[in-house]
């Protein structure tokens, strides 16, 4: 395999060969410290990123919510049996939720429902999966059988539950499939005459993230966790905007029982003509207070983006009037309590009492999340204005639209360096050059303010919004230089993150992204691995690199490096994007000695490779042991790869 080769490769000791280029990495004069949060991820429940990806419950309009109440499930009436299945809504189970389904059974033969799931139930063999729904009996004394089937129509696991009361009450079992299947459905039937009422039907793993019950989904988590995020951006994206103000988001609707949690179109159900996915809602199963806890549980710190009283721009630009502003204001200002507040506190009592009594710490807040022009200036002034008088400790990010170098952008730049803003959040989707060409993008920026956060970015393989793009190796090379250049400029760019964060298989809107999974199984693209090797090697102080006598035709070679201070580690972060292998002798300035670490890299036979749910390795990150001769040495770096070093320094 050429991956073994390039390791073997990689390192050559002393002085064994001539370098055609140098690195001198000055550690006796330590530059910009590095926010511990620089490396974090965005998300968005876009691509089935929450519903049907991340929370892991498996039946789809589990309350009969959708504008079709049967979307996603299909009636079950064989030949032999006789009744009728309704959707109604008197004396509902939930006035937040009320529509349910009666089951009126005139023979023993089974009458039903059949859930087909997000593109399909991934269920694994012997694995527990617990099933509830809220049952009311109206007539006889049916049983309900609840049935686990296979793709191919297989009977995997059954159970038959019997005398319901003539109130609404939550029935439950464990199934345990009998084998794994990538494309299992949920059969709920009544056996014998009589009538029963149906809601919030629900099939859930035992084995979530964590073992909570009706929680997430635990190798997606694992991924992000994996990846020692500084911070998790959530909950979008265009949905926080909404296509109009009625469908924003608003993360007070997201708290509190998940039956009480009202349905919402996703803005990624109609955006693309060319995608349309017709069955994508918001349950809201993940919620704002499940988002705070899953940053806490992975170490991140949470950064909320809010609505700004404006529609995404890209469809209504619906504005709410300056003088009825004030509502979006108290959102924003409620938010900041329920992270932070006490437990007798209005909302810090609702934080405690869903069973987090201590607070998130939420130290970020974004107003806006991609919009420009003065109505937006206007906007975020007011919110500015409250929060900071408020809440000086929290800092804001402010929109400058979504593109990285045009007229709404510097626009931005200049009425929000006006307000004294505290970071800007910049995005940029475009060709893998763009990115080669822009690693010295932050180099001459004011250092005075505002600071960047680089909150959506992703190289493109053939356009913006095409259905052909993909992760390929190129792309997570360029966008690893670029990386370099964010991190040699770490007192310019505090926080970046790429996005889309996940995306399903068979259910998307948008590509590329950072992690595909389908119901079973998880591919982590290369974009993934450069991400994850930069936040798992962040460092506490930019050290000086300078590269020089780079051949002429080694034009694509980049490079960057940090101090990490609990370790003494010095870490080199190494770009080779050329189609060839580039020698290069590196010296360590400043120190006394330098002792053995581990040296990573990130390549594979061809820059177009990609990682698939097939062949999920064919692009990963290599790790070995380095041993350098001395504070000068030299390395090989193979063609097309991302290579980072880790070495012990004695000052």
């Amino acid at each position: 395999m050429r991956t073994a080769k390039l390791l073997s490769l990689f390192l050559v000791l002393g002085a064994s060969f001539l370098a055609a280029a140098t690195l001198t990495v000055s550690v006796d004069h330590p530059g910009a410290r590095i926010n511990p949060a620089m490396w974090g991820v965005f998300f968005e429940d876009i691509n089935f990123g929450a519903d049907g990806g991340l929370y892991a419950e498996l039946v789809k309009n589990r309350g009969f919510e959708f504008p079709e109440p049967l979307m996603g499930w299909m009636k079950i009436n064989p030949s032999l049996s006789k009744g009728e299945i309704a959707v109604r809504t008197d004396m509902p189970f939930n006035d937040a939720n009320p529509h349910y389904v009666r089951i009126q059974s005139e023979a023993d033969a089974p009458l039903g429902l059949s859930n087909e799931g997000f593109r399909g139930m991934g269920v694994r063999r012997g694995e527990a999966y617990n099933f509830s729904a809220e049952v009311r009996g109206v007539a006889g004394t049916p049983k309900l059988s609840v049935r686990l089937y296979g793709g191919d129509g297989t009977l995997l696991d059954s159970v038959d539950l019997q005398v319901f009361p003539r109130s609404w009450k939550k029935c439950s079992a464990v199934l345990h499939p009998s084998d794994t299947d990538p494309k299992a459905r949920l059969s709920v039937l009544v056996l014998g005459p009589g009538t029963l009422d149906v809601d919030f039907v629900s099939l859930f793993p035992a084995h979530t993230w964590k073992n909570r019950p009706g929680g997430l989904r635990a190798d997606m988590v694992q991924a992000l966790a994996d990846m020692h995020p500084g911070f998790v951006r959530f909950p979008g994206g265009c949905i926080v905007e909404g296509p109009v103000l009625s469908r924003r988001y608003q993360w007070k609707s997201t708290l509190g029982p998940v039956e009480d949690r009202k349905l919402l179109v996703n803005r990624w159900n109609f955006e693309f003509v060319h995608r349309p996915t017709p069955d994508y809602y918001q349950s809201f199963g993940l919620g704002f207070f499940e988002y705070f806890q899953l940053c806490e549980d992975i170490g991140a710190e949470p950064l909320p983006i809010l609505n700004c009283g404006m529609a995404c721009q890209f469809n209504s630009g619906e504005l709410c009037p300056l003088g009825s502003l004030d509502p979006y204001i108290q959102d924003a200002l409620d938010l900041v309590e329920f992270a932070n507040g006490p437990v007798d506190s209005t909302w810090g009592s609702k934080r405690a009492a869903m069973g987090h009594p201590a607070p998130f710490n939420m130290k970020v807040l974004g107003i806006g999340n991609e919009q420009w022009g003065p109505q937006y200036f206007e906007r975020y002034e007011r919110f500015s204005k409250v929060l900071k008088g408020k809440h000086p400790e929290i800092s804001l990010v402010s929109a400058a639209g979504p593109d990285p170098a045009d007229a709404r952008f510097k626009l931005a730049w200049e009425k929000l360096r006006e307000l004294h803003a505290d970071l800007i959040d910049e995005h940029c989707y475009a060709a893998p050059e763009w990115f080669f060409s822009n690693t010295h993008r932050y180099d001459a920026y004011d250092r005075s303010g505002p600071t960047v956060f680089m909150g959506e970015y992703a190289a493109q393989s053939v356009a913006t919004v095409s259905t052909k793009n993909q992760n390929t190796l190129e792309c997570a090379l360029s966008e690893a230089a670029y990386l370099t250049g964010l991190e040699r400029n770490a007192d310019v760019v505090r926080m970046a993150s790429y996005a889309p964060l996940f995306a399903n298989t068979e259910a998307w809107q948008w590509t590329p992204d950072l992690i595909w999974v389908d119901s079973l199984h998880i591919a982590l693209t290369p974009s993934y691995h450069v991400q994850r090797l930069f936040s798992r090697n962040r460092g506490d102080r930019v050290l000086p690199a300078s590269l020089a006598n780079v051949p002429p035709e080694d034009t694509r070679v980049y490079a960057s490096s940090v101090l990490e201070d609990a370790s003494g580690a010095v870490i080199l972060k190494l770009v080779n994007a050329e189609p060839r292998g580039t020698d290069l002798s590196v010296q360590i300035q400043g120190v006394r000695a330098v002792s053995k670490g581990t040296l990573t890299v990130l390549g594979s036979e061809s820059p177009g490779a990609v990682n698939t749910l097939l062949d999920p390795e064919r692009v990963a990150p290599r790790e070995s042991e380095f041993a350098p001769s001395g504070t000068t040495f030299d390395v090989a770096l193979p063609a097309d790869s991302f290579v980072v070093i880790r070495v012990h320094v004695q000052l």
